[in-house]
């Protein structure tokens, strides 16, 4: 096999692994109107550490000291966004939460900015400005405007970035794959905890449920990692980012087939969105004086951008 009919062959791996990321929208928002949102996320995070343990079986030998630890810290904002997401998925659409959740790409080097006491950079205040518009448009895309669950899915993407801070902070000095077992492990710890104290009586997930466990554990989680963590060895950073900020597309595109109704002020505002998930995501990657930027990939969506001086990774 060529070299570019590998890179060929990547790249439609990571165009469908964003099929998949964007069908989990529908999926999912099916799936807890009839079961259990606690219930759903602990079955759905068990699933994926069986099938991360089946991928990657050595993961165990890539702990370090502090491993636990930073990758429980990882998890909490995990958990915050997985529930946020999950909980607003009740009461907005698929279509919207896709974007919504996107929009993480462009809170997180503003949240950076503030967080290291850094003036933001004109790339960032134009993301957000770009990304601001479209969600303002996008709230009015519907007859209901904007809703409850849209605030929760915005307070996902938020969740999200810290998440993402985490991992291009203390995370850079673990094991991608050992952080990521920890993160699923507490995830499906915690809400599964959360599910037996308070989600009684039990119930047992149908056949439609457990489709959308399967897909979204094994599919969407340990096999979309396994995709990104090959492809960063065929691809550049740059062009594995590129393929998957695609995922809202596809999140839109699947809750449009579902009979979600943007109309064109939608469709608008979230090209703006997209948009400012472009300039964040590539215009936002090009360091400055002094300025390192490590794309950081994330367990579910498009890599971020994630800004350090050259003296922290000096220290590293």
């Amino acid at each position: 096999m060529t070299d570019g009919t590998k890179r060929v062959l990547v790249t439609l791996a990571l165009v469908g692994v964003c099929v998949v990321w964007g069908g989990t929208f529908v999926m999912v928002k099916d799936a807890v109107s009839t079961y259990p949102l606690y219930g759903f996320l602990g079955w759905r995070f068990a699933i994926a550490v069986v099938a991360f343990l089946a991928l990657f079986p050595g993961t165990f030998r890539r702990f370090a000291p502090g491993t636990v630890k930073v990758g429980a810290l990882a998890g909490v904002f995990l958990i915050a966004g997985y529930v946020f997401q999950t909980w607003g998925l009740q009461d907005t659409t698929a279509s919207k939460a896709a974007f919504i959740t996107g929009m993480f790409v462009v809170i997180t080097p503003a949240m950076q900015a503030i967080v290291l006491r850094r003036p933001p950079r004109a790339t960032t205040v134009a993301g957000v400005a770009l990304a601001v518009v479209g969600l303002w448009l996008l709230s009015g895309a519907s007859a209901d405007g904007w809703t409850a669950g849209d605030t929760r899915v915005l307070l996902c993407a938020i969740a999200y970035s810290a998440h993402m801070i985490v991992l291009g902070g203390p995370g850079r000095k673990h094991d991608a794959r050992a952080l990521t077992l920890v993160q699923l492990g507490v995830t499906a710890l915690a809400c599964a905890a959360v599910s037996l104290v308070f989600e009684r009586p039990y119930v047992w997930p149908t056949s439609s449920v457990w489709v959308a466990l399967v897909v979204t554990g094994v599919l969407a989680s340990a096999v979309a990692f396994a995709v990104q963590t090959y492809a960063q060895r065929i691809l550049s950073p740059a062009k594995t980012a590129l393929v998957l900020i695609m995922e809202p597309v596809f999140g839109g595109l699947f809750g449009w087939l579902a009979g979600d109704a943007l109309g064109v002020r939608g469709v608008a505002g979230s090209a703006l969105i997209l948009s400012g998930m472009l300039v964040a995501e590539f215009l936002g990657g090009r360091g400055g004086s002094g300025e390192h930027v490590q794309l950081e990939p994330s367990l579910e969506g498009p890599s971020v951008a994630v800004i350090e001086s050259d003296a922290e990774t000096a220290v590293e």
